[in-house]
C-alpha cells in the first residue's frame, strides 16, 4: 500500500478550550485496521465505519456510557435538545434550532422520519433494522418536531429512538434508489449534521474529515482535521504510530505491543474498558444439522471445564484482562456478580467425558463409536489475539485427550464459514450494545441465521430474556437477565474467555482526551491539540 506523508499534529496552533472556543486548529491522524466499505450509517458494519460515522452523523440523543437504557436520566441532547413521553407508545423530540447539514441545508424533522424509514428498509439491511422495522416509526408534524411511535409499550423506547438511528439528509438520498445506496461513492452525498464533514477519501489509503464551521461556536470541535490512515493489520497500524505517521490507535492489543508504545516518549497509553467480549463458540445445530460432537451438552461442559479462562485472558491481553461470567463485556449494565459458571476443573472434565462414553484411544485421543474427539477451531487471520487464545485452548484440551486443530482463514472466509455452519468451534468476539436485548441475536432462537452461529435454541433462555426486556424496574430486569444467562451458562453453549481493558496509543500534545468505550472517538470534538507535546 502506498504511504501518504501527512502532517500529523500541527503544533504552534491552539485549539482553544470549551469555555472560550476559538477556530478549530490542528490535525490528528488515526491508524485504522482495515478500510470500511461504506460510512453511510445504515450501510456501516465495521467499527472503523462507526468511528467515522459518529463524527459525521448525529443521533437524536446520546446515552451515557455508564447509563442503563431504561433510565431516562441517562440521556443527553444531540440533534434533539429535549423530548417528552406523550403516552405509552409515543415520544416527541424537539430538534436543535438552527441545525444545518454540512451543505448548508437546514435539518428538518422530515429528515428524521426519512431516516427511520431507511433503517427499516430490508433493501439496505441495516444492522439496526431488527430494532426499527415493524416496531417503531417517525413522523414530522412540523419542521422542528418529531413524533416517534412504537407498536408496543417497552421500557427501552427512548433507547430504541435514540441509539440505533443516525439522521440522514433526505434531500440528498430520497431520489436515489435504495438498492443503489451501497454503490454510490459520491462524497457530495456523504453529508451529515455532526461536528465533522467528509472532505476526502482516497480509497485504499486515507479518509479526511474537517471541522464543520457552520455549527454554533459552542458546538464546534476543537481540532480542525482528522485523517484516517488505513492499514492491513494491527502491526502495520502500530508501526504507523511508532513511526510518527499517525497519532491515535484504538487498541494496542497484546502486552508486548502495549509495551512498545509505552516505551515511546512521544506517546502515552490510555486504558479504558472494552465493549467487546471474546468467546469460543461450539456449533450445536438442530435436527439434521446437529453437530456429531457438540450437540451433546455433556461434551461441551466437559471441554469447558478443561479451559482455564483466566490463563487464556492473561495470555492474550495481560493480567488486567477480565474474565466475563457470561456473554458480556465489563460495560453491560446488568453486571455479572452472582452468575453461575462452569468451573475450571480438568479432572472433573475428564471424568465427565469418561461417563459420556469417550475413552482414550491408542493414539491418546478419545474415541466413541468409532469417532475421535477431534475438531477444528476456526479463527480469522485479522485477529492475532483470537489465534493466541485458540492455541492456548488447543493445549488445554490436549490435557483431556481431545485433539483440536487451529485453522486460520481470511476474515471474509471466516464470515462465510460461520454463515454456512461450516465449523466445529470458532473464536468469536461480539461488541456489546448498552441494551442486553442483543443477547437474543447472539444466543437466542431468533438469532439463528443472524449472529447465533452456534444454532443454539432453548425456550427457557428465550422466555427469560423476553421477560427481562419487558421489565421496566432496574433490579427486576437485572434479575431476569441473570436468570437467562445462568441457563445459557449451564448449557455451556460457549466458553466466555475475556473482556479486555483496551489500551489506546495517543500522541503527546493531544489533550482533554475522554474515551467512550462504545465509540472511542465520539468525544474527539472536545479534545484539544496543545502548543507543547
Amino acid at each position: 500500500m502506498r504511504r501518504l506523508r501527512l502532517p500529523i499534529v500541527v503544533l504552534g496552533l491552539l485549539a482553544g478550550c470549551a469555555s472560550e472556543r476559538q477556530a478549530p486548529a490542528g490535525v490528528v491522524a488515526v491508524a485504522a485496521v482495515g478500510e470500511p466499505a461504506a460510512i453511510l450509517p445504515p450501510l456501516a458494519y465495521e467499527t472503523v465505519a462507526r468511528d467515522i460515522g459518529d463524527l459525521v452523523y448525529e443521533r437524536l440523543a446520546i446515552l451515557d456510557p455508564a447509563g442503563a437504557p431504561v433510565d431516562p436520566a441517562a440521556y443527553r441532547p444531540a440533534l434533539a435538545v429535549r423530548w417528552e413521553r406523550l403516552d405509552s407508545l409515543t415520544w416527541r423530540f424537539h430538534l436543535r434550532p438552527g441545525a444545518r447539514w454540512h451543505d448548508g441545508t437546514p435539518v428538518s424533522a422530515h429528515d428524521v422520519a426519512f431516516s427511520f424509514e431507511a433503517y427499516a428498509d430490508t433493501t439496505l439491511a441495516a444492522a439496526a433494522q431488527y430494532a426499527i422495522a415493524g416496531r417503531v416509526a417517525a413522523t414530522a408534524p412540523d419542521d422542528s418536531t418529531v413524533l416517534v411511535r412504537f407498536v408496543a409499550p417497552s421500557p427501552e423506547q427512548l433507547y430504541d429512538a435514540a441509539w440505533h438511528v443516525r439522521i440522514l439528509p433526505r434531500h440528498l438520498w430520497q431520489d436515489v434508489p435504495r438498492a443503489e445506496w451501497g454503490r454510490d461513492t459520491s462524497l457530495a452525498r456523504l453529508v451529515g449534521s455532526g461536528p465533522y464533514r467528509v472532505v476526502g477519501w482516497r480509497r485504499g489509503e486515507s479518509l479526511t474529515l474537517a471541522a464543520d464551521t457552520l455549527r454554533p461556536d459552542s458546538l464546534r470541535p476543537n481540532i480542525a482535521r482528522v485523517v484516517w490512515r488505513f492499514t492491513a493489520d494491527p502491526d502495520a497500524a502500530l508501526n504507523l504510530v511508532l513511526a510518527g505517521e499517525a497519532d491515535l490507535l484504538e487498541s494496542l492489543g497484546a502486552p508486548d505491543r502495549i509495551a512498545r508504545a509505552a516505551a515511546d516518549s512521544t506517546l502515552r497509553v490510555i486504558r479504558y474498558p472494552s465493549a467487546v467480549y471474546g468467546f469460543a463458540g461450539f456449533r450445536i445445530g438442530q435436527g439434521a444439522r446437529a453437530h456429531p460432537l457438540f450437540a451433546d451438552r455433556r461434551v461441551r461442559r466437559a471441554l469447558a471445564m478443561a479451559v482455564d479462562r483466566r490463563a487464556v485472558a492473561a495470555n492474550v491481553y495481560g493480567a488486567d484482562a477480565r474474565v466475563p461470567a457470561g456473554p458480556m463485556s465489563a460495560l453491560l449494565w446488568v453486571g455479572d456478580a452472582g452468575l453461575g459458571t462452569v468451573p475450571h476443573d480438568p479432572a472433573a472434565g475428564a471424568r465427565a467425558l469418561d461417563a459420556a462414553g469417550w475413552r482414550p484411544g491408542r493414539d491418546g485421543v478419545r474415541m466413541k463409536d468409532g469417532r475421535r474427539l477431534a475438531f477444528e477451531i476456526l479463527v480469522p487471520s485479522s485477529s492475532p489475539s483470537r489465534r493466541q487464545a485458540a492455541v492456548a485452548m488447543q493445549e488445554m484440551w490436549r490435557q483431556v485427550d481431545a485433539d483440536a486443530e487451529v485453522t486460520t482463514v481470511e476474515f471474509p472466509v471466516f464470515q462465510e464459514r460461520l454463515a454456512r455452519g461450516d465449523f466445529d468451534v470458532f473464536i468469536g468476539a461480539y461488541l456489546d450494545e448498552p441494551s442486553a436485548r442483543g443477547l437474543a441475536d447472539q444466543w437466542g432462537t431468533s438469532g439463528i441465521g443472524v449472529l447465533n452461529h452456534s444454532e443454539y435454541s432453548n425456550p427457557v433462555f428465550d422466555s427469560l430474556l423476553a421477560a427481562a426486556g419487558r421489565a421496566g424496574e432496574l433490579e427486576r430486569a437485572r434479575a431476569l437477565y441473570h436468570a437467562a444467562i445462568d441457563s445459557l451458562n449451564a448449557d455451556a453453549v460457549a466458553i466466555y474467555l475475556y473482556t479486555p481493558i483496551q489500551a489506546a496509543a495517543v500522541r503527546q500534545g493531544i489533550e482533554q482526551v475522554t474515551i467512550d468505550p462504545y465509540s472511542w472517538l465520539s468525544r474527539l470534538p472536545e479534545w484539544t491539540v496543545s502548543r507543547a507535546r
